[in-house]
């Protein structure tokens, strides 16, 4: 059930956008669903291929630069496009298109399941010739450099000529878009062909990048069924391939398309492309299709969670899992892009959207993938060391707003720098970990240094005031309410930043002095810094409002206006996209959650009613123009009991991008927002709380749903979790032993046994 996405339409609005919908990827390699054939000359298409990480370097222009403004920023680059094959029948050569002719049927699916995607096709020409085309493609979980492509074509009422024409196509651009801030708007040609030709069987293409000195390259072979005339020639600055068939019965054509880049291959890309083509010289198309699934299913067993009574709900969650699997990097080279690799939008860029929205999913399901993603960030701390001391710190690391190699890519720093935050999120994705995994190699190795380096940020960015530690001049999640002091979403995860540095310096203190000598020696870290972490977090301020009995945003948040959202044009919605960033700021508005999302990612910090006080707040003067925010949202409704609304706000992420809500899924899918809805229910419905005391469970269920099920790993177990209308069901299925909290009360599991249980948090929406 519900294993499969199906759109068979073929507007030109909708084509845009499904392909971001059927794009295919590995964490390494993404290639957006456009048509091997192409579209019409007159539609909008954004043709893409991507590697994660892979880009060039552009200059920022500045009306008035100011001293550490950014001058540079990372580009994600769309490189050599190896999608194109082109079919003509018959003597006249009539191209085949879905837009010409007639289409006797159409049909196309992208197989969560298998990991694959295709588009069946009954064709006529307009001169009569009738087939039937079988399209296939994939992006290889067990080759991360293989995306191939297959085609079958079956004669109808038409035996005779065919040539299929296969191009491997050096000269590619960017999508620009000059009215939309969050596409980029210019240096849409960022690589130059440096060779293209044929050797040895395959044809190559090698680009390299203007600025930043990256090179990649495409290196394609085919196999083909009967003995057609093949012919290969470079024109300008691409290779085509053609083969010509005389047209019986079925033939079929794979296009193993292999890419490699000088950030992971660093040289002699085509022999090494040529190399690992080699190494599965001897697979079926059907062959690397059983290698994607048997890696599908692995996945799916740790991932997948079932909703039984709603069938589109249950598509929008595996929808959103597997592109978030399509998506995240698994080098210290790369991360997970706010539009992971299905579109250009946001230039490619890694934001703190992975460690707070995407690293959890990973966490509870892939541990070892979560992990890689800690790795990523930590291979940039030199940077961010060196950003911090751009920015005046003497000592402590500051981390970008937005990168993709680890220096600042945001030229509008009230909305972009000023977002100190990111290194607590980031310090507080390190705890998440460690807590989850007790993986102390790790802590050792890893997190130990980042979060002294972090804690020492907020040392340095602080200061002491009437007896508190305070934090002026940031930036808090909310994008409308820019540059404040102590805002409280950035001092409360500040301050558990710093609690968790002086607990990392601790740990290795009493397990391994050595350790903690080495790493001290280098780092000048000492008993005395260690402490004075401690007392900025005990001290650290967190605005209160005794008569609202609210954690205000920040110190100056209830002095202001309130938004007149009643006389706001429902067309000027994102208002980002229509006032003036100075309007937006002067005003009680948010863009998306702030002081309720520090609510969820640390509720220990306040007592139940001041949670929903705030919760009841924040919700009237909130757009959620940001599709960071309904998630949030929904699980914190949740945990207030609002159950109603927490549905609610979960139906507004579940199928975001399957039904284009925010208008803008042809620039890529919204990878926050996915990994939210994962949230909304594993954390929201489930109730599930990661703690240093624990794991701890509180499930509900929405009235219009059967029942549902997902499976956790913790700590080397796996627990599996099974919820209707009238009890839930927890079972061991790895692992020996787990004690853990149900509904606030300490139990213990053992391998295979099922604990069944009143469902107590029953939801009535």
């Amino acid at each position: 059930m519900a294993w499969t996405l199906t759109n068979n339409e073929l507007s030109p609005k909708a084509l845009v956008n499904l392909e971001s919908l059927f794009a295919l990827g590995n964490g390494y390699l993404g290639v957006r669903g456009n048509f091997e054939e192409g579209y019409q000359s007159d539609m909008l298409s954004i043709r893409g291929t991507y590697q994660n990480a892979f880009h060039d370097i552009i200059s920022i222009p500045y009306g008035e630069k100011l001293f550490a403004f950014p001058e540079t920023q990372q580009k994600l680059v769309n490189i050599m496009d190896a999608q194109t094959i082109l079919i003509y029948f018959g003597e006249e050569e009539e191209p085949f298109s879905l837009f010409e002719g007639e289409v006797l049927s159409y049909q196309r699916h992208l197989h969560l399941d298998r990991g694959y995607s295709e588009r069946i096709i009954h064709w006529r020409s307009p001169l009569g010739k009738e087939v039937k085309l079988h399209f296939r493609r994939l992006a290889s979980f067990t080759c991360r450099e293989l995306f191939a492509i297959d085609l079958q074509i079956e004669p109808v009422n038409f035996a005779g000529r065919i040539k299929v024409v296969s191009t491997v196509n050096g000269d590619v651009s960017n999508f620009a878009d000059p009215n939309d801030p969050r596409v980029a708007s210019g240096h849409a040609k960022r690589l130059h062909v440096e060779e293209v030709g044929c050797k040895s069987g395959y044809s190559f293409a090698v680009n390299g990048t203007y600025t930043s000195g990256l090179q990649t390259a495409c290196v394609s072979r085919h196999a083909v069924s009967g003995s057609p005339a093949v012919n290969t020639q470079t024109i300008g600055d691409r290779v085509e391939t053609v083969f010509e068939f005389h047209l019986s019965e079925t033939v079929q054509m794979t296009k193993w398309n292999v890419y490699t880049d000088s950030l992971r291959h660093k040289e002699a890309l085509v022999e090494k492309a040529i190399g690992i083509h080699e190494t599965f010289s001897g697979l079926s198309f059907e062959g690397l299709l059983a290698e994607q699934k048997d890696y599908l299913d692995d996945f799916w067993a740790a991932a997948d969670v079932k909703i039984d009574g709603d069938d589109s709900l249950q598509e929008g969650i595996r929808f959103n899992l597997y592109h978030l699997l399509q998506s995240a990097g698994r080098d210290e080279y790369s991360n997970i892009s706010a539009k992971g690799l299905s579109g250009e939008g946001y230039e490619g860029h890694y934001f703190w959207d992975t460690e707070i929205y995407m690293f959890p999913v990973f966490l509870m399901t892939k541990p070892d993938m979560a992990r890689q993603l800690l790795i990523y960030r930590y291979s940039t701390l030199d940077q961010a060391r060196a950003r911090a001391k751009e920015m005046g710190h003497k000592k402590g690391a500051l981390f970008p707003w937005r990168t993709i190699s680890g220096t600042e890519c945001s030229s509008f720093f009230p909305s972009g720098t000023a977002q100190y935050h990111i290194s607590a999120d980031i310090a507080y994705s390190y705890v998440q970990y460690y807590l989850s995994t007790k993986d102390y190699d790790f802590m050792q190795n890893y997190g130990a240094e980042l979060l002294f380096e972090t804690a020492r940020l907020w040392m340095d960015t602080g200061h002491y005031h009437d007896g508190k530690f305070k934090i002026a001049n940031v930036t808090g999640p909310d994008e409308y309410t820019c540059v404040v002091n102590n805002n409280f979403y950035t001092n409360v995860m500040a301050k558990h930043n710093l609690k968790w540095a002086a607990k990392a310096y601790r740990l290795l203190a009493e397990t391994d002095r050595n350790v903690l000598n080495e790493l001290s020696a280098r780092l000048q870290v000492t008993d005395e810094e260690a402490s004075v972490w401690e007392k900025a977090a005990q001290l650290m301020f967190l605005p209160y409002d005794e008569k609202l009995n609210i954690n205000p945003q920040d110190d100056t948040f209830l002095e202001k206006a309130v938004w007149d959202f009643e006389n706001t044009p429902a067309d000027h919605h994102p208002l980002l996209l229509h006032y003036h960033p100075l309007t937006l700021y002067r005003y009680q508005v948010c863009k998306q959650a702030d002081a309720v999302l520090a609510h969820f990612l640390l509720e220990d910090e306040q007592d139940l009613e001041t949670i929903r006080n705030s919760f009841d707040y924040y919700e009237n003067i909130t757009t959620h123009d940001s599709s960071l925010s309904s998630c949030i949202f929904s699980i914190m409704a949740s945990k207030v009991r609002y159950e109603q609304k927490a549905y609610d706000y979960f139906i507004e992420t579940a199928r975001l991008d399957l039904d284009n809500t925010h208008g803008n899924t042809k620039d890529g899918l919204h990878m926050a927002n996915m990994g939210g809805t994962w949230m909304s229910i594993v954390y929201g419905f489930a109730g599930l709380r990661l703690k240093e005391t624990g794991l701890s469970l509180a499930p509900a269920i929405p009235s219009k749903w059967k029942g549902y099920a997902f499976r956790l790993k913790y700590q080397g177990v796996q627990l599996s979790i099974e919820i209707n209308q009238e009890y839930l069901s927890l079972t061991l299925v790895e692992g020996d032993e787990l004690t853990m909290k149900l509904y606030g009360e300490e139990i213990t599991l053992q391998h295979n046994r099922i604990l069944k249980s009143a469902l107590i948090n029953k939801a009535v929406v």
